[in-house]
């Protein structure tokens, strides 16, 4: 006899279903190459002017020209330490206080008034005042960049223990734990997953925020080399320059990626394929 219920065949577009890896890898990479394709179909054929979009081959020749006189290297040495700097500082300060928010409503109504006022805005504004207060040195520009993302990651760490869900604090207490046992060895170990995804999340927003750091008074860096570029309509400088911080931004998000699935193995499975 069949069986009353028919089996659904497996689709590529099933929610949340998986694919074979190889698939996986495919797909993005295939998509990757219809795009350089075009872009190279577009300015061979002259349909648009160089001025606007130049060859791959206009920006493969900037890329070894930049490598040979090593301007390539010293730009990306001088941004990866401002983002690393920047990032870190804010991660420090920004996770306590949104573990503190997060857990206790006096830090919560303390603090979020503030961060809530700051975090509206534009980051680029404050650029004269830290110009004024700190020079034009590394300093202003790691400002820059904490003032970026500071204030949205001290919500997102809130936001992470608060999703611990409250049954499993009150257990924990059921065991004799104290609340700062029950703070550390119960709720950051829950959160942890989350808060990881948050710093991934966030060092992605800084690289964003890197141009504008590198805005005014930059003799040096990935941003000042794309301003620089874009006064002299130097669009093959310009589009370097963006391939190279979104390379760098994607490296930086596989290693979090990667390093979550070796620290947060347990999570995975619920998290779905490929997540």
């Amino acid at each position: 006899m069949k069986s009353g219920k028919t089996r659904r065949r497996s689709s590529l577009l099933d929610l949340r279903g998986d694919i074979p890896p190889g698939i996986y890898i495919a797909s993005g990479a295939a998509l990757i190459l219809v795009i350089f394709l075009a872009w190279w179909l577009v300015t061979g054929l002259a349909w648009v002017s160089p001025i606007f979009l130049p060859s791959p081959g206009a920006v493969v020749s900037e890329l070894i020209r930049q490598l040979r006189e090593g301007l390539l290297w010293v730009d990306v040495t001088a941004s990866v330490y401002r983002i690393t700097v920047g990032w870190l500082i804010s991660t420090a300060i920004a996770l306590p206080i949104g573990i503190l928010m997060g857990n206790f409503r006096f830090f919560e109504g303390l603090f979020e008034p503030l961060i809530d006022l700051v975090r509206y805005m534009p980051a680029v504004a404050f650029v004269p005042l830290t110009i004024l207060w700190l020079g034009v040195g590394d300093q202003q520009k790691i400002v820059i960049l904490f003032i970026g993302v500071f204030f949205q990651q001290v919500l997102m760490f809130m936001d992470n223990v608060k999703n611990v869900p409250f049954e499993l604090i009150q257990v924990s207490y059921t065991f004799g734990l104290n609340k700062w046992e029950v703070l550390w060895d119960v709720v950051l170990r829950y959160a942890m997953p989350a808060i990881w995804d948050t710093m991934r999340i966030t060092l992605g927003w800084a690289w964003t925020y890197l141009v504008v750091a590198e805005l005014v008074a930059a003799n040096v860096g990935l941003g000042y080399r794309i301003m620089r570029a874009q006064r002299f309509l130097q669009t093959d400088t310009i589009i370097l320059g963006i391939l190279v911080i979104g390379l760098l931004g994607l490296f930086t998000d596989y290693a979090f990626k990667l390093s979550y699935r070796k620290l947060f193995p347990w999570v995975e499975g619920k998290r779905g394929p490929h997540a």
